[in-house]
Order: structure tokens, then sequence, then C-alpha cells
């Protein structure tokens, strides 16, 4: 009974997390007595995400060494794919003058650029994909995207207030705590305590079940980014196709760039699976704040797309079990 449990949890940790978490702040929505702790619960579920997703990190790099971290040729395809077309929907952006497709534009802007999640190291190697190379395209794109996103955002939207270097050092403060802090403390135990080590790769599967839980803190912040909209449907309706078709575009191109299985799955995810958190705070922060339901709905999609994904690996592993001959082992 047990493990037919785990078995369900595990194939549908997925949908189970995404609709706990719409449910989560729906409750919340329509529940007025909790309204007076809003500011507080908003702060603890996104400083709750963050340490999460900071642990996740810490329990893949465990498992991997700094000199497993190398650049290969579908960084650079990936990275190119990323910066062109950031860059190419900003100058479009830049000349165009009708508000609705500027915001449209803005929202595909995000999409792309944005930053693999730390938690696509999990999804990754759930599918059979390579764990350090995730790892490695995650710490390479969230530095490109650090300096990358400050240098053409202005452009786009300026702002008397902030200069390149401000913008650097507040987008850097959101990223590389979660990103530096957890390898230097892994690696640092890597080095120093063996033993701490291998009960930590032992219990590495907790990561699995710690992303189950920061996916429903993030689709309660989706959530409330269109619920907070108060969008037309119209304009819904287009960021509804214009994210879904950003992440669709992101999966498919990583998964054409190369022809070997486990780098099929690695690009993939790695250039489809995005840090959507910090994608909201980046739209509602800097960008046309109605921007940031994009990030709100690229969750959603992406994390579709990933429970297809486990859904059909895990069928189709269980599936081949059943029909191998006996004695075939």
């Amino acid at each position: 009974m047990q493990s037919r449990t785990v078995s369900f949890i595990k194939d549908f940790m997925l949908p189970i997390a995404i609709v706990s978490g719409i449910s989560l702040y729906l409750i919340y929505h329509f529940s007025p007595f909790l309204h007076s702790s809003g500011p507080v619960l908003s702060k603890v579920t996104v400083e709750a995400q963050r340490f999460l997703v900071a642990l996740m990190l810490f329990l893949q790099f465990v498992k991997i060494s700094p000199h497993d971290l190398r650049f290969t040729r579908w960084h650079l395809r990936a990275l190119l794919f990323q910066s062109v077309t950031f860059v190419g929907f900003a100058l479009i952006a830049m000349t165009t003058q009708d508000e609705g497709i500027r915001i449209l534009l803005e929202c595909a802007m995000l999409c792309l650029i944005c930053p693999t999640a730390s938690a696509a190291g999990v999804i990754t190697e759930r599918l059979g994909g390579n764990l350090a190379q995730t790892v490695s395209y995650v710490v390479i794109i969230n530095t490109i995207a650090t300096f990358l996103i400050p240098a053409i955002i202005p452009m786009v939207k300026p702002s008397a207030e902030l200069s390149f270097w401000a913008y650097v050092w507040r987008i850097g403060l959101k990223i590389f705590p979660v990103l530096i802090l957890p390898s230097v403390l892994a690696w640092t135990i890597r080095y120093t305590t063996h033993r701490l080590q291998r009960w930590l790769m032992r219990h590495a599967h907790w990561s699995f079940y710690i992303w189950g839980i920061c996916l429903t803190l993030a689709m309660v912040l989706a959530t409330r980014a269109l619920v907070m909209s108060h969008l037309s449907i119209g304009i819904i309706a287009c960021i509804v196709l214009i994210s879904m078709g950003c992440c669709a575009v992101q999966f498919a191109f990583g998964r054409k760039s190369s022809k070997d299985p486990v780098t099929k799955v690695t690009a993939g995810q790695s250039l489809g699976q995005k840090n959507t958190g910090f994608l909201i705070w980046l739209g509602y922060n800097y960008m046309t704040p109605v921007t940031s339901v994009a990030g709100g709905l690229y969750a959603i999609w992406q994390n579709i797309f990933n429970s297809w994904e486990l859904y059909e690996k895990n069928h189709h592993g269980k599936k081949a079990s059943e029909n191998e001959e006996p004695g075939t082992k």
C-alpha cells in the first residue's frame, strides 16, 4: 500500500502540486479574514521558495565535482538562441508605439531570456539526462542574464533611477545567493567531510519532493500574478499564446540541438525549464507590471510538459519491464 502511494505521488507530483498551489491561493483570495495577513504570507511564500530552491541546488552540487562543470557546444547554441531572440524582440519593442503590442513583445523577451530554473537538474536526471551539463548551463545562463538584462531593459523601459551597475547589483542579489552559496557549501562538504557527503548523496532523491513543494509555492505566486493583473480577456488570451509559444519553442529548440538522446533531454530541459519566480519579479519590478503574468503562465506550461514527460518516462519504463522476458536480466 505504501509503495503504491509513493509510486502515485512520483507519477502525479506535478499535477498535484499545480492543483494544490492554485487552490491554496484561491482559498486565500476568497477568505477575507486572511487578507490582513497577506503581506506576511506573501513574504513567507517567496522566502520559503528561495530557501527550498537553494536546498535543491545544494543536493545537486553534492553529487557533482567542480571538474564536471564544462562548457559544451549545445551550451553555446542555447546561449546564442536566448540572447539573440531577447535582443531581437527588444529592438522591435523599442520601435513599437502600440502599448498592447509592446506588452506582448515584453512578455516574449522575458520568457526567452529568463535563466534556467535551479530545479531543472531534478527533472533532467529523472528523465535520463546529464545533471552536470544542466547545472553547468544554470551557472552560465544566470551569469550572462545578470549582465545582458540590465544592458537591454533600460532601452525598452528607460529608468532615471537605476544605472547599469545598479541593475546588475539588484539582479545579482536575486540570483547569486541561491546559486553560489549552495555550490560553496556542497563542495566544502565534498572535500572536507566525506561521510556527510556520502550520506547526502544517498538522500539526494529528496530533491524531487522538495521540488514538488517549490512548484506548489510557484503556482501560488503564479495564480496571484494572474488574479492581481485585472487584465482584459483579450490581453490574457494573447499572453497565454505568447507564453505557450515561447515555452514550446525553447523545449523544441533544445531537443533539436543534438541527436544524442541524453543531450536532447539535457538541452531541452535546460532551455525550456525557467526560473519563473525570477521572471515574475523582473516583469513586475522593471517592465510593464502586467508582463509578470507571462511568468505565471509559463510556469503552468512548463510544468504540464514536465508532467507529461515524467509520466511517459515512468509509463514506458514500467511497460518495458513488464514485457521483458524472464531470464533476460
